[in-house]
């Protein structure tokens, strides 16, 4: 909830005598910003700026307004307009500051909450130009782009799950992540295609879902503010404001607050890597290529139509560093998702020989970004112990998620694309030819351990013409879904942190359309419903089983058991958590063919039970074999080796503890 009255804020830094003798002035010449505040934003270390620039409620002089900040390094002239003003360039101007940091300022008597505004800049060469403000927490709802002032104080109730965070987002902990579009995940009835569920409306339904399906995390696709739809949020223009569409930023709050209450942690998606070219936003911001590299070879992302931020310049470092600090500050997040790392780290990424040039030692680093980067994930693991940041990041690069004293990137974790591939890879592959392809199955633990890896089924992999994941699948429609609770099992018994998009878990049927909800209709029909379960078990067995988690980037966490069997396509691997009696044991059978009296040789005497079995009825399975009863045989007393005899059924995968 929001407090009661306005805070009560003094300048911390007058640089020059401030006269507040005629308080009919429309704009009083008031500053935040101390020396040091100045210093770090231009050297790329102030990491809070969001405490500075923008919009502030204030209280000076006992009148209540609000504070405005900028930074527009070529302006010859800011002023403030609204809807307050009838628009007028002229009435209320900001002071430029005298050391010349290109701060440009001001305080607003009268100004109140949700007032719309934007910044009018005489930039270079004379530009006029109608700006957002790059620091707004609030913006009109698209398609508006005036940022309208908020008071952002809210009174957290989440105080459980803060204290407990740092266990249930360590990298010993389960991570079994939701994907989810808030446009499109959920519609409202009767739809029509302009219709979005509100943040409150949207947390009654998604939050006691996502628990009922036992995932651990939430993942949002970006929620911060974006013009166009169709970008599904990576063409960002607010980078401090949760998107206007579905409410008010304390709605945002709450939903944060409702998931953790829940105890289900919330990840961001962020992007940045590139801004888009609106006029509104940060393109051009004063006439001048103020956030981008003026270098088009460096500056413009030929893949997305977008602009590349100057990592160079230490005021966006700090812009940037400054909107990642701001979500874990300002709203609680567990962790943030960074998009498109790959494309910040090569200077010829998505480039021809001829459209990038070499950095200063030849090589095709982009040597600052890679320090941003790493300052970016040093000043969050410092000041937020209990998160993680995640890389997207598809390329061979070494030590993504070392730390930055080893010569690292610092990320906790990073998505195991080669693992997605693959795997999609020998899914799709006929069984009957599965045993030509197995090395795309097993190669994944040939260099697991080289990173803290995470396996993502997401957005990415339903778009574009690349078929739902049901599609996927080869054989007939009971072999569909066979394979796909084959998949999925695999997927949460491989070790490594999980995510699956929306819609998967009920095997939608049409690719995922931003522009509508998913086809929640398919569950009346039982492979569906039965699919949805299967995942929720998964979820139940993931969190439930320890071995599966505790040593998840550990060696000593995973042993290939049988891979001899190639031909009849069976593979069997045991999960090993920190105590023995933990261990599990999976086995796939990735043909249409029951295996009768399947035997497995292991060294350690255990009675073994099915904790989970992929066809069961309960499934939409056949069920034909239960294995009520599996014995254990020793065959070497020398060598201590046992004999399993269980029978396996076609398309499945049995779990043993």
């Amino acid at each position: 909830m929001k407090s009661s009255h306005r805070n009560k804020t003094k300048a911390v830094k007058k640089y020059e005598e401030i006269n507040f003798v005629d308080s009919t002035k429309p704009v009083w010449n008031y500053s935040l910003f101390t020396d040091e505040d100045l210093t770090n934003f231009k050297n790329g270390s102030h990491y809070s700026l969001y405490k500075k620039f923008g919009s502030h409620p204030l209280n000076v002089l006992n009148k209540d307004g609000y504070y405005f900040s900028v930074w527009a390094p070529n302006a010859t002239k800011i002023s403030v307009v609204g809807d307050f003003n009838n628009w007028n360039n002229d009435s209320h101007p900001l002071f430029v500051r005298l050391e010349k940091s290109g701060i440009w300022e001001g305080f607003i008597p009268g100004i109140t909450e949700f007032t719309t505004y934007k910044f009018y800049i005489v930039g270079y060469e004379g530009a006029k130009l109608y700006k957002g403000d790059p620091y707004a927490n609030y913006w009109e709802v698209r398609p508006g782009t005036a940022a309208k002032t908020v008071d952002l104080t809210h009174t957290w109730n989440d105080d459980a799950w803060m204290k407990k965070r740092k266990k249930n987002n360590s990298l010993e902990a389960p991570w079994s992540i939701y994907e989810v579009h808030l446009e499109s995940w959920m519609r409202p009835y009767p739809f029509s295609e302009f219709s979005l569920n509100s943040y409150e409306e949207t947390t009654k339904l998604l939050v006691p879902y996502v628990k009922k399906m036992g995932f651990t995390h939430v993942e949002l696709m970006p929620v911060m503010e974006y013009p166009f739809d169709g970008s599904w949020g990576y063409q960002c223009t607010g980078y401090f404001a949760p998107t206007s569409r579905f409410g008010v930023p304390a709605d945002f709050m709450k939903m944060i607050e409702a998931f953790h209450n829940e105890d289900i942690g919330v990840i961001l998606d962020w992007v940045p890597s590139h801004f888009p070219c609106d006029a509104f936003a940060l393109y051009m911001f004063d006439g001048a290529h103020t956030y981008e590299y003026a270098d088009m070879k460096k500056g413009f992302h030929p893949d997305w139509n977008s602009y590349i931020f100057n990592y160079k310049r230490g005021e966006v470092r700090s812009f940037l560093i400054s909107s990642a600090r701001f979500w874990f500050d300002k709203f609680h997040i567990d962790g943030i998702r960074v998009d498109a790392v790959s494309s910040m780290l090569r200077l010829d990424y998505s480039r021809k020989e001829g459209e990038w040039e070499p950095n200063e030692f030849g090589g095709n680093g982009n040597i600052e970004a890679i320090a941003f980067i790493k300052n970016l994930n040093e000043m969050v693991y410092r000041d937020f112990h209990d998160v993680q940041m995640i890389a997207e990041e598809s390329t061979n690069q070494p030590q993504v998620t070392d730390l930055t004293i080893n010569g690292g990137l610092g990320f906790g974790m990073k998505w195991m694309m080669g693992w997605m591939h693959d795997t999609l890879d020998y899914f799709k592959t006929d069984p009957l030819f599965r045993k030509n392809q197995q090395d795309k199955f097993t190669f994944s633990m040939m260099y697991f351990y080289d990173e803290n890896f995470m396996l993502p089924l997401s957005h990415d992999e339903v778009v574009h013409g690349k078929s739902p994941m049901i599609y996927k699948m080869p054989g007939d429609e009971w072999q569909k879904f066979a394979n796909l609770r084959v998949l999925y099992t695999y997927m949460y018994t491989h070790p490594g942190g999980k995510l699956l998009f929306m819609g998967d878990e009920i095997a939608q049927t049409s690719e995922w359309n931003y522009n509508a909800e998913i086809e929640w209709h398919l569950l009346v029909h039982e492979p569906h419903k039965k699919m949805q379960d299967c995942v929720s078990e998964l979820n139940k067995l993931y969190t439930g089983e320890p071995a599966l988690y505790e040593h998840q980037f550990d060696k000593k966490g995973f042993e290939w058991i049988d891979l001899d069997h190639r031909n009849e396509s069976v593979m069997v691997f045991m999960r090993k958590g920190k105590r023995k009696k933990d261990n599990i044991l999976t086995i796939f059978n990735m043909t249409p063919v029951n295996r009768e009296n399947w035997k497995i040789y292991l060294h350690e005497k255990k009675e073994w039970k099915v904790i989970f079995n992929s066809d069961n009825k309960k499934f939409w399975g056949v069920g034909y074999f239960d294995n009520q009863t599996i014995t254990t045989t020793l065959v070497d007393k020398k060598k201590k080796l046992y004999e399993i005899n269980l029978h396996l059924p076609a398309l499945g995968a049995i779990v043993l503890k």
